[in-house]
């Protein structure tokens, strides 16, 4: 069986080569029927700190450099909690673009440590894509570099840190489904056990949306 949700896919290469969440974030906004930029995205909602000489900010808290930037990091489910519900209340405020179902209020979850099979069965199911990290090109990760931060604490990042929108699966080939804005990758299946196993080495970072009670 394969299902698949269709999503607006946009690539990230050009404009945005280290900005793969917010790129993904968007695409997942425009599933959702909003309209905006991901130029929109990053200026108005992405809390954002540059590195410093060996140092540079907490990723849960703030996208390490600029997605504008070849040589910065990233940013991991707190930072794109944070992005993702600005956007959302000033939907709400009516200073963004309305949802399509025009009555839908949205909530981003970190979604982090929940297994994929119940990402499937509780997103994908329903017709909600999910944000989802994993390793570029499928690449193993690798530790560091490290860096200091205003706490003084060390930290350490994980290279090859990939962020794509699962849009997904199909069980006869035994793969998921995403929307991967790296290199024109476009709407791309990916074996299962790979990309989990890549997303397990990214300490299965993810979030998810789902309907405000």
């Amino acid at each position: 069986m394969r299902k698949i949700i269709e999503v607006p896919y946009i690539d990230q290469t050009q404009n945005w080569p280290t900005g793969c969440e917010s790129v993904s974030s968007v695409m997942l906004l425009q599933a959702l029927g909003f309209s905006v930029t991901v130029d929109e995205f990053i200026r108005d909602h992405l809390p954002m700190m540059p590195m410093g000489d060996g140092t540079g900010p907490d990723p849960d808290s703030y996208f390490a450099g600029s997605p504008y930037d070849p040589e910065s990091f990233g940013c991991y489910p707190g930072v794109i909690v944070k992005a993702l519900n600005s956007y959302f209340d000033q939907a709400k405020s009516g200073t963004q673009g309305e949802a399509a179902s025009g009555e839908v209020r949205w909530q981003a979850q970190d979604a982090t440590g929940i297994s994929t099979q119940q990402l499937l069965r509780e997103q994908i199911d329903d017709g909600l894509p999910v944000l989802y990290w994993s390793c570029i090109d499928l690449k193993p990760s690798y530790r560091g570099p490290w860096w200091t931060l205003p706490d003084g604490r060390r930290f350490e990042w994980t290279s090859n840190e990939h962020c794509m929108l699962l849009v997904g699966y199909d069980t006869d080939k035994d793969t998921l489904i995403f929307n991967d804005p790296w290199d024109g990758h476009g709407v791309v299946d990916y074996d299962r056990d790979l990309v989990e196993q890549r997303h397990r080495e990214q300490k299965e970072r993810a979030v998810i949306v789902i309907p405000e009670r």
